[in-house]
């Protein structure tokens, strides 16, 4: 039941693939700084600035099926609701795609690859709306989700924490419940990557007193957060 109303993506064998141009990126810095580990690396690549762009679909109590279109931040986890389509065609996708960079404003600066499956859905003209702001584009190698790992873990988390708990009625529906969930995975849910900060809200001082907790829920309360009060 869960995969059916979920539409669960299945599991590839075989090993952890990367796109090649960022495969060449990533020995190009670890030949030019034999000293650095993996993780320094990993950090290089976060301010060098990378978006990570992906799909996935969700299926209503009718039997509507639901595209979600998202970006991730790659140095903060930071992720972007795009949007929420029963039909994504090349069109809605790029213009999702100028919508996001005229809400970026002057950030898009920051950003100077964009990295992508090759889901069909991404056409030349959503490419395009990236380069123009500067950005490359970078294309994962064929059935390698792996190759996008920070996507394909911020989807498995959200259908655990969210998706999977819940009956999704409509694109309305859908779009208010990911607006809250995103909202609350930027500004308070701790992410190991971030040593347990959220990607918009570091973590407070330590007090040595115990603390005073509030605790509010979110959707019905599928969702608690906590935060010290006075």
């Amino acid at each position: 039941m869960k995969q059916r109303w979920t539409h669960s993506r299945r599991h590839r064998s075989g090993g952890r693939r990367t796109a090649p141009e960022l495969r060449r990126l990533v020995l190009r810095l670890a030949a030019e700084n034999p000293s650095r580990g993996y993780r320094r690396i990993h950090g290089e690549l976060a301010g060098i600035g990378y978006q990570i762009a992906d799909f996935f679909c969700i299926d209503t109590v009718l039997l509507h099926r639901l595209c979600v279109l998202f970006l991730i931040e790659h140095a903060t986890r930071r992720v972007h609701l795009l949007g929420v389509t029963a039909h994504p065609s090349g069109a809605w996708v790029a213009q999702q795609a100028r919508s996001f960079l005229t809400d970026l404003g002057d950030r898009a600066a920051e950003f100077r690859f964009l990295v992508r499956d090759r889901d069909s859905k991404f056409t030349g003209v959503f490419d395009a709306v990236f380069a123009s702001e500067g950005m490359r584009i970078l294309r994962t190698p064929v059935q390698a989700p792996r190759a996008n790992a920070i996507a394909e873990r911020w989807v498995g988390t959200a259908r655990r924490e969210l998706l999977d708990r819940m009956l999704i009625t409509n694109r309305r529906h859908l779009t208010a419940v990911l607006t809250q969930y995103v909202a609350h995975f930027n500004h308070h849910r701790p992410r190991r990557a971030l040593h347990q900060a959220a990607p918009l809200r570091s973590l407070p001082p330590a007090t040595p007193s115990q603390p005073h907790v509030r605790r509010r829920d979110l959707l019905d309360g599928l969702i608690h957060e906590y935060a010290q009060v006075a």
